[in-house]
């Protein structure tokens, strides 16, 4: 039978690729530490399991209204005007099946054969495939090393042709955890203004922050950006609840609309269960993130300071997120590797050691490494890569 020219075009995901290949050695029995994965390592908290619970016993079990119930939607308007300063209405809010989710229906709404959006690299590796599945092209655009990994509105407005659409925005940013201030938010709001693009700002990451920067969302700095942006966010990482499945977006009322009814061709609703264990995320106490936040952060600080002394490998210290983003390739030239890739693969064999290489991200130079585990295993595998370096 034959596929579709869509899904043949389809590049595979090398972090579920690394996972499953790690998954697979751990199963012949290799002890195998894994730093690629893009999740908590901590459970859900107690009071969003027994909201769970507590819904399912109330009969919350059936078909929910395609964007959300009613009480999430009124949740998240109250997280919006807490935690951003920002005011919407119901019919701008849409509960989606995850954040990724929330972004394929958005590019599936707002573009056509042919339509252009810029996504700076490092890059998550979904943004590249979900604007082809929706006829678009991706146009990259690279965020230097020395700059930070952030693009320059210079870089942003030489990018932008008759058929931009859109430009997308990842702050904190997964790969790197880099961060962009107000000051340089309002700079490539002006480009995006000026040349009316749509803003898709993916604010997944925005509470896991360190140290004294604080996330600005590009949506509050000014009403007509706010009019111009589109906000993708979810409970999964802060409240690790990946599993869950529950993101959301705020922005135009018919794209929202948009959006909601491509749901209810497709999903139909977000699973009734998770939504309710949501609400309490959102609504419940909030000293789980804050206990989760310390831990990563001291997870941070442990593995840039040993990856920092390592020969031939090279990283600043993330702003945000749970990932360090590394250059390696010293490292690897040194070790008679002919790519970033090649190096990872060699760890992966010899030390049983799994990261993502940057190639994924659109930068090959650099690998990722998740600081989403335990401090004992973030040791054991600072061990291990420094012994792989010096053999």
């Amino acid at each position: 039978m034959k596929l579709s020219h869509r899904v043949q075009s389809l590049m595979p995901s090398k972090t579920i690729e690394i996972t499953s290949t790690a998954n697979e050695l751990k199963k012949q029995g290799h002890d195998v530490i894994v730093l690629g994965a893009g999740e908590p390592d901590f459970n859900t908290p107690d009071s969003i399991l027994e909201a769970a619970i507590a819904s399912m016993h109330a009969g919350h079990t059936k078909y929910t209204p395609a964007g959300g119930i009613t009480e999430l939607k009124e949740a998240i308007i109250k997280k919006f005007e807490r935690d951003n300063g920002l005011s919407y209405q119901p019919n701008e809010i849409i509960v989606t099946v995850g954040a990724k989710h929330a972004l394929y229906n958005l590019f599936q709404v707002i573009l056509d054969e042919g339509d252009e959006v810029i996504i700076p690299a490092p890059y998550w590796v979904s943004y590249i495939e979900q604007v082809k599945l929706a006829g678009g092209v991706p146009v990259v655009i690279d965020g230097k090393e020395e700059n930070g990994f952030k693009v320059t509105p210079e870089q942003l407005k030489e990018a932008v042709t008759d058929k931009t659409t859109a430009f997308l925005l990842n702050s904190p940013s997964n790969p790197t955890g880099a961060m962009y201030d107000r000051m340089e938010l309002e700079a490539l709001g002006a480009i995006c203004l000026e040349h009316d693009l749509v803003i898709v700002s993916d604010e997944i990451y925005e509470h896991l922050i360190y140290g004294d920067d604080k996330h600005s969302s590009i949506a509050s700095l000014s009403p007509e950006l706010k009019a111009n942006t589109i906000i993708i966010n979810g409970v999964s990482k802060t409240y690790a609840m990946t599993g869950w499945r529950i993101g959301y977006a705020a922005g135009d009322a018919r794209i929202i609309k948009g959006m909601t009814s491509l749901s209810s061709h497709s999903t139909s609703n977000p699973t009734s269960v998770a939504q309710y264990a949501a609400l309490e995320a959102l609504e419940g106490s909030q000293e789980p993130v804050k206990k989760m936040l310390f831990a990563f952060k001291e997870r941070r600080d442990y593995l840039v300071n040993r990856l920092q002394a390592m020969t031939g490998i090279s990283c600043d210290t993330p702003k945000g997120a749970f990932y360090v983003f590394a250059n390696v390739t010293e490292a690897a030239k040194q070790g008679g590797f002919e790519s970033a890739d090649a190096w990872v693969k060699g760890l992966l064999e010899e030390e049983k050691v799994a990261m993502v290489p940057g190639s994924a991200f659109g930068s090959p130079d650099h690998v990722r490494l998740s600081y989403a585990t335990s401090l004992d295993q973030l040791q054991e595998a600072c061990d291990r890569i420094q012994r792989f370096i010096h053999r």
